[in-house]
């Protein structure tokens, strides 16, 4: 795993569809998997799958306090605002603003824990405050699949609090 120094940067907000899953996903990759297909599997009779889709997940939930078996993640890709969605597959615009992202090299999903506890760790020692109001997100940069070595190149964006002026 490869991260590099995390930064603070004013995100816009992103106009996405989206398939839910509302469970203990953690280190279940499948979980995933079976999301992608079903999000890529409406979205590409669509013509809407193109080089410059983006795609991402979106988590609401702290997973140190809400139980896994409540945990909620939308797997998300970016669509023009007139696209219309169906069936599983919903719509809506993930909120911009304040965060701190950082980008990684993992060597495979085993290591998706290890960079959030990272980011996590680098907020604490920077005394930024995460603000569960807005979701923060993985944006996937590559498909693992056609990297060289299936290493996962990703954004992690953890939404945070501006700086109170006292």
């Amino acid at each position: 795993m490869k991260n590099q120094k995390p930064e603070i940067k004013d995100l816009k907000e992103r106009q996405v569809a989206f398939v839910s899953f509302t469970g203990n996903y953690i280190g279940k990759p499948e979980i995933f998997q079976e999301l992608f297909n079903k999000l890529c599997g409406w979205a590409g009779p669509k013509g809407a799958l193109t080089p410059k889709t983006v795609f991402l997940s979106s988590y609401q939930d702290d997973p140190k306090t809400t139980p896994p078996d409540k945990l909620s993640l939308d797997l998300c890709m970016g669509i023009p605002d007139d696209m219309q969605t169906e069936g599983d597959i919903q719509k809506k615009v993930l909120p911009g603003g304040k965060y701190v992202v950082m980008h990684s090299e993992l060597t495979g999903p085993q290591e998706y824990s290890q960079a959030w506890e990272a980011i996590v760790e680098w907020m604490i020692q920077n005394r930024c405050e995460i603000d569960m109001t807005r979701p923060s997100y993985e944006i996937y940069l590559n498909n693992p699949e056609e990297h060289p070595k299936k290493h996962h190149m990703i954004d992690i964006c953890m939404s945070v609090k501006p700086e109170s002026s006292e």
